[in-house]
């Protein structure tokens, strides 16, 4: 599904459809695989929920210079980019996206220009499977006070600043051997960006059954999203609607 005007218009009923005065929208679990037009037409956005679609890339969202919260999570989102124009933003939710090693540094140094940033969400991404990646995140980002809702201690902040630069060794390192391993290591059902949004999509297809008189559940074998160590954060966002 797109970001059309017309679903912005959906989405902002309790703000009479006017989108040029509009504060916060709600698009999470629409399908959605681009961010678009919500910088052209919501331009005094304060909260973007996005989280449970199949978005890509960061993007579109430069000009929304009220946006204080950003929601994300549950996405196919590889890289932190093109949010330094995003002066007001507070909290960053990326839970459980594919943010690799292998992109954490550029994706930390993206977020170097907003400044009042002080909470960020990257539980579930492949980085953390990194011993060292909070220490690393820590240092790099000063303006942080929480990281995955724990707060960021004094100490904590002494010893990220002490051991950066072994961490960076470490990190280097710890790219060139996920880059060495063989691409016949990665499994045909090994949780991708593309086995996820296939499933993601066929998960949307499913019917919704009955679930102890609280609401529905989705149906599903969960064979992919069981191979991943993180995925019952993805199985909770996911089966509860």
């Amino acid at each position: 599904m797109r970001i059309t005007e017309q679903l912005l218009r959906q989405r902002s009923e309790h703000n009479d459809g006017i989108l040029s005065e509009l504060e916060e929208v709600a698009l999470h679990q629409f399908e959605i695989e681009k961010i678009e037009n919500v910088d052209k037409l919501c331009k005094h956005l304060k909260i973007l929920l996005l989280q449970n679609n199949i978005i890509e890339k960061i993007e579109n969202v430069q000009r929304l210079k009220e946006l204080e919260y950003l929601n994300l999570a549950l996405n196919n989102i590889t890289r932190i980019e093109n949010l330094g124009g995003c002066e007001s933003l507070k909290k960053l939710d990326l839970t459980v996206n594919f943010i690799d090693v292998t992109d954490l540094e550029e994706s930390v140094l993206n977020l170097k220009d907003n400044e009042k940033l002080e909470d960020l969400y990257l539980m579930g991404n492949p980085c953390t499977e990194w011993d060292g990646w909070r220490l690393f995140v820590v240092a790099s980002l000063p303006q942080l006070r929480q990281l995955d809702g724990k707060l960021i201690t004094p100490s904590e902040r002494i010893e990220a600043a002490r051991r950066l630069s072994s961490l960076k060794s470490q990190l280097k390192e710890k790219i060139k051997e996920k880059q060495a391993k063989p691409q016949s290591e990665t499994s045909s059902t090994a949780y991708t960006t593309e086995n996820r949004k296939k499933m993601y999509l066929e998960m949307a297809r499913v019917s919704l059954i009955p679930a102890s008189g609280r609401g529905y559940v989705l149906t599903s074998n969960g064979d992919h999203v069981h191979r991943r160590r993180n995925c019952r954060v993805e199985m909770k966002y996911m089966t509860i609607v």
